[in-house]
C-alpha cells in the first residue's frame, strides 16, 4: 500500500516529442513562374483559391496609401463587368471575393470553381479601375483615417510604428488625410502593373480539389500571366535606441493611457532561435498566466490586461509590450513592466512555468492544425521562407526540447529593457512629468498622432508662468478673427455644411440672428434628422421619431447661448467667469486652455493656439440620463469671409460612437434672414 501511495505522488516521466504528419500538399510552377500550392481536403464540397502577390519592401512617400486603395479597387470592375455585376456574379452562387494590395482571394462550392477562377482572372488582366469607385474608395478611407485620430489604439500604433522604424523605412511610412488625397487612378493602376507578376506571386489551392485539376485551372485561368521583373529596393535596417527614450501624445480628455514599449530586432521566418523565443514570451507576457498580467493585472491591478509579443520578419522583426493603464498609474506601470523585463533576465523560469508554456502553445498548434487553410499557410512559409519540407512535421520536438537556460538565453537576447521606445497616449498634464524619469536624458518628447516630434521639452507653460490674464486671451481671439468692431456689426450668419460619419453622408445648417434667434437642422437625402428652433423667448427640437418638445424659460438656456454669433463679445455682461489652466496640445498645436464658466455654473474649456490666436478646440462635459459624456469641438481650416476668419471645418466628438466630420460649404453674413424663419408656432 505504502509502495502504491509513493507511486501517485510521482509525476509521470514525459516520453520523447512524437513527430506529427501535418498534411500533404503539392508544389508546382506554371511556365511563368507561378507557383501553385495545392492542398487536397475533399471533407466538404468547397474550394478556396488565393492568389497572393509577395509585394516587395518599396516607399510610396507622399503617396502613401496606394496599395490600401489599389487594391480593393482591383474588384471595382474590369473592361467587361461593372462592380455591381462582380458582386452579383458571386452572391448568385454563395461565394466570396475579395482583393488586396496583395492579391486576389475567393472561395466557393467546388461546382462553382470555374465561375470564381474566371472572376480572379479577369480582375487579374482586366481591372479597369473606375474613377467612381476610386472616389469611393478615398472618402471611405478619409473617413476612417478621420475616426483613427480619435482612437488611443490606433494612435499608439502609429505611433510606435514610426520610433520602431522610422520615416526611410517602408514599415514606418505613415498613411495620411494629406498623402491619400494625392493619390490618383493611374497611380493605383500602376501600382498593379509593377507589382503583380507571376514570378512573385503564388497561387494557393485548398479544398475539394485534386492536385492535377487544380493545376489544369490555374493553367487555364493564369497560364496567360505575362512574366516580367519587380524590382527591389534595399533599405536599411532600423535600430533600437542607444537608450531609452520616451515620447508623449497628449490626448487631453483621455481618462487613461495607452502604454507601449517597442523596439525593432533581427529575427527571421524558420531562424534556430524561433521556439525558443516564443516559449520566453509566452512566459513573459504572452497570455494570462505569464509573468506581465501576473504582476500588472492580478497583483497591481493597474489593468485589463497586459501583453508582450515578439515578431519575426523576414524584413526586420519587433518586440513590443503595453496595456491600458489608469492615468494615474501609467509610472507605476511601466516601472513593472521594466522590472519584469531584468527579472526575465536575470531570474531563473521555474518548471511550472516552462510547462505551462508549451502546453499553451502546443495547444495553439494543435488547435490551428483543424483548419485546412493552415496547412496551405505552412506550405506558403516553407516555400517563401525557404524552409526545410518538414519544418512544422517537427516543431513539437523543437517545442518540447527547450529549456530553462534556452529561455534564458533568449531573453538575455530579445529582452532589452535599456534600449526601448516608451510611447503613451494619454494626458499629458496628468503623466508626462512622471514619465521623464524613464528617458535616459529625463525628458519626454511631445509627438502628434503620426510620431512626429512636436515639442522637444518636458514641462509646458502655465499660467503662473506666462502671468497671461485670460481676459487677454479672449480679447486675442476676437482681434484674430476680425476685431470687436467688425465682429460687433454682424446681425445674421447662415453656415452649411457637409458631413460624413461612419460613411453617412449629412447636410447641417445653422442661422443665427441678432444674438438671440437661431435655426439649427441636420438631414441625410432630404430627411430631417433633427431641428432646433428659437425665437427669442421659447424653442422647438424636433428629433427624427419623437414628438416635438417647445422649451422655454430655463429649458431653453441652451438654445439661447447657442443663438449669439460671437459669446466672446458678451462674457463681461452675462457674469462669465475665467480661468487659465495649464496649456496643452490640440491635434499639435500649443493651446492656451481657458475655463469658462457662466452665470448658472456650467463650464466649457475653450483651446486658443498660441502663436495665431485662433480657437482650436471647444469641450464641455454634458449629462445624458445619468452619464456624464465630453463633447468636443474641434476647428480648423479658418477661412475669411466678410472679413472675419471663420473655421471651415470641424470635428465632432463624443456626441456619437464615431467622430463626425464637417466641411463648411458656404458662409452668409449679414443677409437679412427673415423673423419667419425662426418662427416655433404653439
Amino acid at each position: 500500500m505504502q509502495g502504491q501511495e509513493d507511486f501517485r505522488k510521482l509525476a509521470p516521466v514525459a516520453g520523447p516529442a512524437p513527430k506529427i504528419e501535418i498534411g500533404n500538399y503539392t508544389l508546382s510552377k506554371l511556365s511563368n513562374g507561378l507557383q501553385v500550392i495545392v492542398v487536397e481536403n475533399h471533407k466538404l464540397p468547397r474550394v478556396s483559391f488565393q492568389l497572393f502577390v509577395d509585394v516587395p519592401l518599396h516607399l510610396e512617400n507622399e503617396k502613401a496609401g496606394i496599395s490600401s486603395i489599389a487594391g480593393p479597387l482591383l474588384s471595382a470592375g474590369t473592361s467587361s463587368k461593372s462592380k455591381a455585376q462582380i458582386d452579383e456574379s458571386v452572391d448568385f452562387i454563395g461565394a466570396s471575393l475579395n482583393t488586396s494590395g496583395n492579391g486576389i482571394s475567393a472561395s466557393s462550392l467546388t461546382k462553382h470553381a470555374d465561375v470564381v477562377l474566371e472572376l480572379m482572372s479577369d480582375i487579374l488582366f482586366n481591372a479597369s479601375f473606375p474613377k467612381e469607385e476610386f472616389d469611393k474608395l478615398i472618402k471611405q478611407t478619409l473617413s476612417g483615417l478621420s475616426s483613427q485620430k480619435d482612437d488611443p489604439g490606433a494612435i499608439s500604433s502609429e505611433i510606435s510604428s514610426r520610433l520602431r522604424y522610422g520615416t526611410k523605412h517602408p514599415y514606418g511610412e505613415t498613411t495620411t488625410e494629406q498623402s491619400i488625397q494625392k493619390i490618383t487612378v493611374l497611380d493605383c493602376k500602376n501600382y498593379k502593373d509593377e507589382y503583380f507578376k507571376p514570378g512573385n506571386s503564388y497561387l494557393i489551392v485548398v479544398g475539394d480539389i485534386t492536385n492535377a485539376d487544380a493545376m489544369a485551372k490555374a493553367e487555364k485561368y493564369f497560364g496567360a500571366w505575362k512574366k516580367g521583373k519587380v524590382k527591389a529596393q534595399k533599405f536599411a535596417d532600423p535600430t533600437p535606441p542607444a537608450a531609452n527614450q520616451v515620447y508623449v501624445y497628449d490626448k487631453n480628455d483621455a481618462v487613461q493611457t495607452v502604454l507601449s514599449l517597442t523596439y525593432p530586432l533581427n529575427l527571421e521566418p524558420g531562424a534556430a532561435d524561433i521556439t525558443a523565443v516564443s516559449v520566453m514570451n509566452q512566459i513573459f507576457g504572452g497570455g494570462s498566466s505569464s509573468r506581465l498580467f501576473k504582476n500588472i493585472r492580478e497583483d497591481k491591478g493597474y489593468t485589463y490586461g497586459a501583453y508582450s509579443s515578439i515578431s519575426p520578419n523576414e524584413n526586420i522583426g519587433f518586440f513590443t509590450a503595453g496595456a491600458n493603464v489608469r492615468n494615474i498609474v501609467t509610472d507605476s506601470a511601466l516601472t513593472e513592466f521594466l522590472v519584469e523585463m531584468k527579472s526575465i533576465r536575470e531570474g531563473t523560469v521555474t518548471d511550472e512555468e516552462l510547462n505551462a508554456a508549451k502546453a499553451e502553445l502546443l495547444g495553439r498548434f494543435g488547435r490551428s492544425l483543424e483548419q485546412p487553410s493552415t496547412i496551405a499557410g505552412f506550405a506558403l512559409n516553407i516555400v517563401r521562407y525557404k524552409l526545410p519540407a518538414d519544418y512544422y512535421n517537427t516543431y513539437l520536438q523543437r517545442l518540447s526540447a527547450v529549456d530553462a537556460a534556452q529561455v534564458k538565453a533568449m531573453a538575455l537576447k530579445y529582452v532589452n529593457p535599456d534600449k526601448i521606445f516608451i510611447s503613451a497616449v494619454g494626458k499629458g498634464s496628468e503623466i508626462a512629468s512622471k514619465l521623464a524619469r524613464f528617458d535616459a536624458e529625463n525628458k519626454v518628447r511631445y509627438v502628434d498622432n503620426y510620431g512626429n516630434i512636436l515639442v522637444p521639452k518636458l514641462k509646458m507653460e502655465t499660467k503662473s508662468e506666462v502671468k497671461i490674464d485670460p481676459s487677454a486671451i479672449i480679447e486675442n481671439y476676437i482681434k484674430a478673427i476680425g476685431g470687436k468692431e467688425v465682429l460687433s456689426n454682424v446681425k445674421d450668419v447662415t453656415i452649411e455644411m457637409s458631413a460624413s460619419i461612419q460613411g453617412m453622408q449629412l447636410s447641417m445648417k445653422n442661422i443665427q440672428k441678432d444674438n438671440i434667434k437661431l435655426v439649427s437642422s441636420v438631414t441625410m437625402n432630404s430627411m430631417t434628422l433633427s431641428e432646433q428652433i428659437f425665437d427669442g423667448t421659447k424653442g422647438k427640437i424636433t428629433a427624427m421619431g419623437q414628438p416635438d418638445k417647445i422649451v422655454e424659460g430655463d429649458e431653453a438656456n441652451e438654445l439661447r447661448e447657442e443663438a449669439s454669433i460671437f459669446p466672446e463679445l458678451f462674457y463681461t455682461e452675462k457674469g462669465t467667469t475665467l480661468e487659465l489652466a495649464e496649456n496643452e496640445m490640440v491635434n499639435g498645436v500649443d493651446c492656451y486652455k481657458v475655463l469658462i464658466k457662466d452665470a448658472k455654473g456650467k463650464i466649457k474649456s475653450d483651446y486658443f493656439a498660441v502663436n495665431s490666436g485662433l480657437k482650436m478646440r471647444t469641450s464641455m462635459v454634458e449629462k445624458t440620463g445619468e452619464q456624464e459624456v465630453t463633447i468636443i469641438r474641434d476647428y480648423g481650416d479658418y477661412k475669411p469671409v466678410a472679413n472675419i476668419l471663420f473655421p471651415h471645418k470641424l470635428v465632432i466628438k463624443g456626441a456619437m460612437p464615431a467622430p463626425l466630420d464637417a466641411i463648411v460649404k458656404s458662409i452668409n453674413v449679414n443677409s437679412q434672414i427673415s423673423d419667419d424663419v425662426f418662427k416655433v408656432g404653439k
